[in-house]
């Protein structure tokens, strides 16, 4: 599977017809495995790894990687149709904003042939996973006030690394962590960011979990690195050319955190839509009321109006046009946060007592929904950048 690069976006709004099939095959092992098997693996502390490995074994993990590693060889427009439909289903994969997006993405522009073939294949088929390590506890939406720092190490020819990270997803599972660091520039002095793949069993590499109330099977956790031994190869691509690795992974993970809200809001309201339908108090079932129905059908539109904008991003990624896409990744996120938020919570309110229960399933999904308007960069950050770089509005900082 390919992606055209030069395909208009008036087709892109009309999906072609191997993305409607890939769309349909992916709603279809979503269901076979669905909410309850989802709430179940949270309940009993346990990894949704048979999900993963099915997604995996399809070829849908590393849809968006390049062919010659294992990968699908499309682009960030598939991966999104696959975290959309599985959250659409009840069971969407956080991971898969990391592992195959921001890392993935990062290791196949920028990597090493040896990284490539090191990281890649095992990316893509599922049998590998890896963090991402950006935010720190003093740092948070500013990251040039990121500490974590790399030097040389003039013995082994390779880097010492030391820092915290804090909110680091699925540590615990995944093989290596892809952190962010930022090491001397010989000629200004200053400090400039670049990225190194962590091992998890390098001496050195600490982790902690974080104590969350998020029903997710991924876990958070604290980073502790205090001159952590890495080999010269640690490094991904051009010490000089951070930011603008950093920003290619970013981009693509703000993309995929909209199909993870546009996929939850989804589910929501379809579940809100299956009650209404049924749900019947006095003559008629309480969906024919305008009460129920009009909030629904807002919900309704915003969801299709944030996927729109999530595809522009998408699009304009897998083009190469970095720059655009960053200002539309950047509102495709802030769309499907508000979106996918306001239809669980519409939900919740049309099942009234039920939206609240087991049964239904819904109110764990009121915390979850929140985590796509603080993470991985919060609304107001988002409202920031455009107000500057959209709007040409003057900074306050």
């Amino acid at each position: 599977m390919t992606t055209d690069p030069g395909t208009t976006f008036d087709r892109v709004l009309a999906e072609s017809q191997e993305r409607r099939a890939l769309r349909a095959a992916v709603a279809a092992l979503g269901r076979r495995y669905g909410r309850s098997y989802f709430t179940a693996a949270v309940k009993a502390g346990r990894q949704t790894d048979e999900l993963w490995q099915d997604a995996g074994r399809l070829g849908y993990l590393g849809i968006n990687l390049p062919e010659e590693y294992g990968g699908g060889g499309a682009g960030i427009f598939e991966l999104s149709i696959v975290l959309e439909e599985l959250g659409a289903a009840g069971c969407p994969l956080l991971l898969m904003v990391v592992s195959p997006a921001i890392c993935g993405t990062v290791i196949a522009r920028f990597g090493t042939a040896e990284q490539k073939q090191r990281w890649l294949p095992g990316l893509a088929d599922g049998s590998l996973r890896m963090a991402f390590g950006i935010t720190e506890p003093e740092a948070g939406s500013n990251s040039h006030r990121i500490t974590t720092t790399a030097r040389r190490d003039t013995a082994s020819g390779g880097w010492l690394l030391s820092g915290r990270k804090v909110f680091i997803s699925g540590v615990d599972t995944a093989d290596a962590t892809l952190v962010v660091g930022r090491t001397e520039d010989a000629r200004t002095g200053r400090l400039k960011p670049c990225l190194f793949v962590v091992e998890r069993d390098t001496p050195g590499f600490e982790y902690r979990r974080i104590e969350m109330e998020v029903a997710a099977p991924e876990k958070q956790f604290q980073l502790f690195l205090d001159d952590v031994a890495l080999p010269p190869d640690a490094l991904v691509g051009d010490e000089d050319a951070g930011l603008l690795q950093l920003f290619a992974g970013l981009n693509p993970e703000r993309i995929m955190t909209a199909a993870f809200s546009v996929g939850l809001g989804r589910y929501a309201l379809g579940q809100a839509v299956a009650y209404a339908r049924s749900r019947q108090v006095w003559q008629a079932p309480i969906g024919s009321h305008q009460a129920i129905a009009h909030p629904l059908a807002q919900c309704h539109i915003e969801l299709e109006l944030a996927r729109l904008m999530m595809q522009k991003a998408a699009h304009l990624y897998d083009a190469g046009d970095d720059m655009g896409a960053g200002e539309a990744a950047n509102m495709a996120k802030y769309a499907a946060a508000e979106a996918g938020a306001k239809a669980v919570d519409q939900a919740v309110h049309t099942l009234g007592g039920n939206g609240l229960t087991a049964e239904y399933g819904l109110a764990t999904l009121l915390t979850a929904s929140r985590v796509g308007r603080i993470a991985p960069v919060s609304r107001e950050m988002i409202l920031n950048f455009v107000s500057h770089h959209s709007l040409g509005l003057p900074k306050s900082y």
